[in-house]
């Protein structure tokens, strides 16, 4: 299971190559989720950086008999034009092609993010942003989080 943490500053180089350091890279099973990676416009217009395999079970995950046909169409289409596999050089940097550092409004100094499943790639200042103003809600979601899982083990011992 991927479980991907932390976040890190970087910036991006005048040739639009992007380290990805080994902390992050580490993270990752290069035998379970493949060596290379995919570049793709995630929610909320963030670019996000996925393993090989992981991302290939995802854009496969809809199943374009369920739900509403142009859904499914969209979801596809979407899925695969707007990715783009890109590969680690040997200083573990990756190439992030001009128009998807356009669609994601990405400047030189960026901050890259452990997601769970995947990496997010955010202008710092974004960032945060994004950490000033969510802040307060993570930390309740966070104590709401523990308290089910002391309540299960209450349960559990009794």
């Amino acid at each position: 299971m991927l479980l991907l943490t932390g976040e890190y500053e970087h910036t991006l180089d005048q040739k639009g190559r992007l380290f990805l350091s080994n902390k992050l890279r580490g993270q990752i099973d290069a035998h379970e989720y493949g060596s290379d990676y995919y570049l793709s416009i995630g929610a909320n217009g963030v670019l996000c950086l996925y393993p090989e395999k992981y991302f290939q079970q995802i854009a496969l995950a809809v199943d374009p008999g369920m739900g509403a046909p142009d859904e499914a169409v969209v979801y596809e289409r979407l899925s695969f034009a707007l990715a783009s596999k890109v590969e680690l050089d040997r200083q573990g940097r990756l190439l992030v092609n001009e128009k998807l550092r356009k669609r994601a409004s990405l400047g030189s100094n960026l901050t890259l993010v452990g997601v769970r499943d995947h990496i997010e790639i955010w202008n710092t200042e974004d960032w945060e942003g994004y950490l000033a103003d969510h802040t307060a809600q993570y930390q309740q979601q966070s104590m709401q989080a523990r308290k089910i899982v002391l309540q299960k083990q209450s349960n559990e011992l009794e």
